[in-house]
């Protein structure tokens, strides 16, 4: 019964969890202007998402900051889990409590923040991508952190000091050594920060240029008036954005050979 009942609970909570996402994807593959309203079959909202520029360019957009941004928040997140990892026992719990904070700290706040400092204190050009690109970086760094941390907990902390008695200099030992063993949470960290830049929203709103739409800021625009070809032509994006975050994911949980021969 408990067997019965486990499964129930999960099958209910991946449904409440699903539907609406399965939902908005079958209708991404209709000719219906409105959810709800079931019409022909077709792709002309693919074709619309495509074909025309301005979300085409949108897109890219989108897609080069949120690699940009997660290559900077990877590279400063990294480097500030080994240090912190290697550092002593109050520098350690210090950064682990300021790397904390803009985690649980509402987005709203660090996007405003971003905005007086950047643009009102330090004068930066309001039309330029700066403000943008370091309020997501700022945004994904602790996440990095936080990803690779855990990895560099469950390796030897003597491994460092083992590569420099064989000779090896500190930069050769951190990246023969450290950056191999803790790989894996570098490379989650980095997907993670990715998609934290591409769902943001607040952030994107108070630095962004003027000219410049991420798919967040474009959605929430869209909705509220526009063409209804431009909002239908977003549920396909939508839906191309779930399918591509599935595939990745069962692609990076996927067992590899070796943890497949183990358990064999």
């Amino acid at each position: 019964m408990k067997k019965v009942t486990y499964s129930v609970i999960l099958a209910v909570g991946l449904l409440l969890l699903y539907l609406p996402i399965l939902v908005l994807a079958f209708f991404s593959f209709t000719n219906s202007t409105t959810i709800g309203a079931v019409r022909d079959f077709s792709f002309h909202n693919y074709i619309t998402l495509f074909t025309t520029e301005e979300l085409r360019n949108m897109i890219i957009g989108t897609l080069s900051l949120a690699v940009l941004s997660a290559l900077l928040a990877t590279i400063l997140g990294t480097l500030g889990a080994i240090g912190a990892f290697y550092s002593g026992r109050r520098s350690k719990s210090f950064m682990h409590t300021i790397n904390q904070i803009p985690v649980v700290n509402a987005d709203v706040v660090t996007g405003f923040s971003l905005c007086i400092l950047l643009i009102i204190v330090m004068g930066v050009d309001k039309d330029s991508y700066i403000p943008l690109i370091v309020g997501h970086t700022v945004l994904s760094t602790p996440f990095v952190y936080l990803s690779v941390l855990p990895r560099l907990k469950s390796m030897d902390s003597y491994y460092y000091e083992a590569a420099l008695d064989l000779g090896a200099t500190p930069f050769q030992a951190l990246f023969k050594v450290i950056i191999p063993a803790v790989s894996s949470g570098i490379v989650s960290g980095f997907f993670l920060a990715i998609t934290l830049s591409l769902d943001d929203y607040f952030v994107a709103t108070y630095t962004k240029p003027a000219a410049f739409d991420t798919i967040s800021t474009y959605v929430v625009n869209a909705t509220k008036g526009g063409q209804t070809d431009i909002k239908t032509a977003l549920w396909a994006l939508s839906t191309l954005i779930f399918v591509i975050v599935v595939l990745v994911t069962f692609a990076a949980n996927r067992p590899s050979k070796k943890e497949v021969n183990e358990n064999a």
